[in-house]
């Protein structure tokens, strides 16, 4: 069964949605988040996504009070990414109530510290963030592309002991036009034993029935849930 991760993503302590990045694009859908993850928990989810995607673009955490009220009010089991790049931020978001950390643009740009966080909380807890646009991996909230090709950077830290992948097709995140099948049935076909978390582009029940059938592990959307494309009753059927 696949796993349901529904993403709260956060600009001025508020719930938004980007449509490939862009910030320009952002959407408020709700400027109280916890009403949101109150909601997914009386709802039966188990999970959640917790982006900071202030703290992606300024390289540094910036809502973690926000992180703090989720974890402390509802029983969710919390992923937290976004401007992570120092030990300080990593000791910020665990002190504040993540249970996993994602790391994107640090794994690419201080390969050795990523290395470190996973050799010192382990694999259950560090989760690698891949972000992609077109073949090659984008970092800084998206801003910057990067000369790494995908397969190449997943192998080389399942090397080192990666286990968990959020990987995120830029060119389809939030635009409900369904998720990169052909890129997840690629990844699983050249790491079969990554624990893949697909991300981007989900629009309806059908797509999260199109990956489960693809054999991906879990699934993170956002979107979908906020213009009413999924409704949260619907999401039982994977519980």
């Amino acid at each position: 069964m696949i796993e349901i991760i529904p993403a709260i993503d956060i600009i001025d302590g508020k719930c938004v949605r980007l449509s490939q990045g862009q910030y320009n694009s952002k959407k408020v859908y709700n400027e109280n988040p916890l009403e949101v993850a109150l909601e997914f928990e009386a709802n039966g989810i188990r999970r959640l996504h917790l982006v900071d995607l202030d703290g992606a673009a300024s390289h540094h955490i910036v809502n973690y009070k926000v992180l703090e009220k989720i974890a402390s009010q509802t029983s969710l089991v919390i992923d937290f990414g976004g401007g992570v790049k120092t030990d300080e931020d990593l000791m910020i978001a665990f002190e504040n109530g993540a249970q996993m950390v994602t790391g994107g643009s640090i794994a690419i740009k201080d390969p050795v510290l990523f290395v470190q966080w996973i050799k010192r909380y382990g694999n259950e807890k560090i989760i690698l963030g891949a972000d992609v646009k077109g073949d090659k991996l984008a970092v800084n909230g998206w801003k910057d592309e990067t000369d790494c090709t995908l397969i190449s950077f997943l192998q080389s830290y399942m090397k080192e002991g990666i286990k968990r992948v959020i990987c995120t097709d830029i060119n389809c995140d939030g635009m409900l036009q369904g998720p990169s099948l052909k890129l997840y049935k690629e990844v699983l076909k050249e790491c079969p034993s990554l624990y893949l978390i697909a991300s981007g582009g989900v629009s309806s029940i059908d797509d999260i029935i199109a990956l489960e059938e693809a054999s991906v592990p879990g699934v993170i959307f956002g979107k979908a849930l906020y213009e009413g494309r999924i409704k949260l009753s619907d999401l039982q059927r994977f519980e």
